[in-house]
């Protein structure tokens, strides 16, 4: 027997915003798939947001492009020579340097945007900007613990400098205009701080609120150790250089550290008394953009470099540019001098990097790149070259010599205007670099450059900078498929499914890896059936919150700690042991929920672990602390909700979630015109939206009448529910089917499920149903 069931929804269930799976085809669900790609949304977001950072296999490799170099040259106790690169990624790390190679002996990761610039100072601090905002102090030497975190700025922090010196000044600038000149040792002394706050949030640093405070002199060198502090109880502020009107991306500082100078998109050199952060001269001459600053070792010379493909050479003492040189056919990013200040190495977006005698103006080709240099390092006789790209490179630079690269021929004399060194580029009289090869590398790994989030919200397929496009399972963090170098927009179409689930999560690769964003409560919308998951040892009809177990695969480790650290008391209910805070809001039944079909333990599903071996890091922050990130294997159970968001920890503690959307929609089921068969369920139905279509086919094969009614169905027609309402057990239960045989399961009927004149897949879900019932008739 075959039957026909025609499925309506209530109107209330009609959603102009679901997904229409017929208006285009397959494109149709690519574009609202992509719209989950948002990052940063339009929707305000009153919570903390969780951020966690997938990393793929070798995590001692930099996956984005390098924006800072630094060489710190070996010291009597240690004979390795080190190399520090901070990189788009977030991270910077420490390479053991050897004469045929380089070892990555440590990863400093607590920045939660790009490293913009890293300098170091003394005899092992280093000192990173990030566009997160903040200026950070490493010990160079350690493991990657972060000693302390200033936040003066308010927008991306682009440069720094240091002063060789006197390893007590550094300088940062960035946008909007801000510069700011710190005395390291005032700065990195604690404070006693009223009130909560916590340790943490005294080593995260300086809080620009308190910019109201007088300002603090940095000291001289050769002064006194005694520490310039308003008082004990007042956070350090900076000196602050005021007048620029826009933003800064370069700046340089004299050995003394007396001297600053700057420069940025208002094309003009910016020079200042460091002492003080008073203005003494403004230098007129690039036409755009200043992007890179060097000062001699006397103060008195400055070179800077623009985008507008120049290089200038300007004597500070007369206040004037004293040479110009048109080497470059691009925007000039970056630039070393030999320690005599005689020849300027340079590189730019035009991949090219020159060497340049100021004196003579003669300039060679070194080596040409196949992205755009954004950082040089001298070394010994080598430079050491940073690109776009997530590997670096050393080459030979003759830097005690400089002449005996020009007596190799090949050189040029540099023009004085910048179009003439165009006009030569142009006329096919490009000179020939130097070198072919670089005479050490330190490779990187591939960026990811795009992503599409697929329709079953768990999978996202990525592409990176060499062309492979893989698969990736974000509640596990791993790459489930490689596909090699394929079509990304086939792959893509490949891979869809006709499938409806809530937008619990985005994506974004800023950082040349996947950065996946959750944020409460539309991250608790998302459920499925562990038979979906296929979850060993759970009933199948067990609904599974997504959101809830990525988290807790996320801080499992985090768990464990904790219970290490305050014994089993610290994981339930919510009750802290002494001294620690945990979640301790006022969360009435009004605002909160609790999962009452998960287990309320810390038990890990398989689809929701995570590799140890390749760890993600979370990017967040807590009531009190800054953004801060760090490896969930690293994290050691002390963290609580100063740290972390509030409702993260009731969710993985206490297991609770925030009140969502109504999981549950509305519909009916009538017989096809025609048909003879009574269904005796007249009433509204409601079942789970992620409910599959093979239930309600069982519920209907259950309330039919074929020869005569069964018992168990109420005189009124509606299955003995008040008002014909059905919830999920009664619908989507296998109770029905367990105990010997029903009369109806004998005549083996066949029923089919429409829902505007097309017959629906038994695997389809009544939410992507209600997608495809809004774009045919009624």
């Amino acid at each position: 027997m075959e039957v026909q069931i025609y499925l309506h929804f209530h109107d209330s269930e009609i959603n102009p915003g679901a997904v229409d799976f017929n208006e285009v085809g397959i494109s149709a669900m690519h574009r609202v798939a992509s719209a989950g790609n948002m990052a940063n949304s339009v929707r305000p977001r009153k919570e903390k947001r969780l951020t966690y950072v997938l990393n793929d296999a070798d995590d001692t490799k930099h996956c984005a492009g390098v924006n800072s170099l630094a060489v710190l040259k070996s010291s009597a106790t240690d004979g390795c020579d080190y190399l520090f690169t901070g990189s788009r990624d977030g991270t910077l790390k420490r390479w053991t340097l050897a004469e045929d190679g380089a070892t990555c002996s440590a990863t400093f990761e607590s920045h939660v945007d790009w490293v913009n610039d890293a300098v170091l100072t003394g005899s092992n601090t280093l000192v990173s900007c990030s566009s997160d905002t903040t200026v950070k102090v490493w010990n160079g030497l350690s493991e990657g613990s972060c000693i302390k975190t200033l936040r003066q700025h308010s927008d991306y922090v682009t440069s720094l400098a240091s002063a060789e010196k006197n390893s007590n000044v550094i300088a940062s600038a960035g946008l909007g205009g801000e510069v700011f000149i710190w005395d390291l040792e005032a700065a990195l002394t604690p404070t006693s701080k009223s009130g909560d706050a916590t340790e943490e949030d005294c080593s995260n640093g300086v809080n620009g609120s308190v910019s109201s405070l007088p300002m603090t002199s940095i000291r001289p060198i050769g002064s006194s150790n005694n520490i310039s502090l308003q008082s004990q109880s007042q956070a350090y502020i900076p000196v602050t250089a005021k007048g620029h009107k826009e933003s800064v991306y370069a700046l340089a500082m004299s050995e003394s550290g007396s001297l600053l100078v700057s420069g940025g998109t208002e094309k003009v050199v910016r020079v200042w008394d460091a002492r003080s952060g008073s203005k003494t001269m403004k230098l007129k001459g690039h036409t755009d953009n200043i992007r890179a600053l060097l000062l001699d070792s006397t103060g008195r010379f400055c070179i800077s470099g623009s985008s507008d493909s120049m290089i200038r050479l300007w004597d500070l003492g007369q206040q004037r540019c004293v040479h110009s040189y048109a080497v470059h056919t691009d925007s000039v990013w970056s630039l070393a001098s030999t320690p005599t200040f005689s020849h300027v190495y340079s590189g730019g977006r035009d991949l090219s990097l020159y060497l340049t005698d100021l004196a003579t103006r003669e300039s060679v080709l070194l080596c040409t790149k196949e992205h755009p240099i954004l950082q040089l390092a001298l070394h010994d006789d080598s430079i050491w070259v940073a690109t776009t790209d997530s590997s670096v490179h050393r080459w030979p630079a003759e830097v005690r010599n400089p002449q005996k690269i020009f007596q190799r021929g090949g050189s040029f004399l540099a023009g004085n205007l910048s179009f003439s060194r165009a006009r030569v580029s142009i006329e096919g009289s490009t000179p020939v670099p130097v070198y072919k090869e670089p005479s050490l590398s330190i490779p990187g790994t591939p960026g990811i450059v795009q992503h599409e989030i697929l329709n079953n919200r768990r999978h996202v397929l990525t592409k990176d900078t060499a062309g492979t496009v893989k698969l990736w399972e974000i509640t596990r963090g791993t790459v489930i498929q490689n596909y090699g170098e394929v079509s990304f927009e086939k792959k893509k179409e490949e891979l869809f499914e006709m499938v409806s689930i809530p937008a619990w999560f985005t994506v974004d690769n800023r950082l040349g890896s996947l950065a996946v964003h959750l944020d409460t409560p539309q991250c608790f919308s998302a459920e499925m059936y562990s038979a979906d998951l296929n979850i060993p040892g759970k009933p199948e009809d067990d609904k599974v919150n997504l959101a809830r177990e990525t988290l807790k695969g996320l801080l499992a480790h985090w768990l464990t700690k904790r219970k290490q650290r305050f014994g089993s008391q610290a994981l339930s209910n919510g009750e802290a042991p002494a001294g620690k805070d945990v979640p301790t809001r006022n969360l009435t039944a009004s605002r909160i929920e609790v999962d009452g079909n998960a287990d309320n333990d810390a038990a890990v599903y398989p689809p929701f672990e995570f590799s140890a071996a390749s760890p993600p890091s979370i990017i967040t922050e807590g009531s009190q602390s800054g953004p801060w990130r760090k490896k969930i294997t690293d994290l050691d159970g002390t963290e609580d909700e100063k740290d972390m968001p509030w409702w993260v920890m009731d969710c993985v503690m206490n297991n609770r979630l925030p009140p969502r959307e109504n999981t549950k929609c509305s519909f009916y089921l009538h017989p096809c015109e025609g048909s003879s068969v009574q269904i005796l369920t007249q009433g509204k139905l409601s079942a789970p939206r992620i409910l599959r279509i093979h239930k309600v086919i069982n519920y209907v094969i259950e309330k039919m009448v074929l020869d005569k009614p069964l018992d168990s169905i109420s005189s009124d027609g509606t299955a003995g529910t008040p008002g014909g309402q059905v919830t999920h057990p009664a619908i989507g239960g296998d109770s029905l089917f367990r105990t010997g045989l029903k009369p109806w399961q004998k005549l083996k009927p066949s029923i089919e499920i429409l829902c505007s004149n097309q017959v629906l897949s038994p695997d389809m879900s009544l939410a992507t149903v209600i997608g495809l019932y809004l774009s045919g008739p009624e």
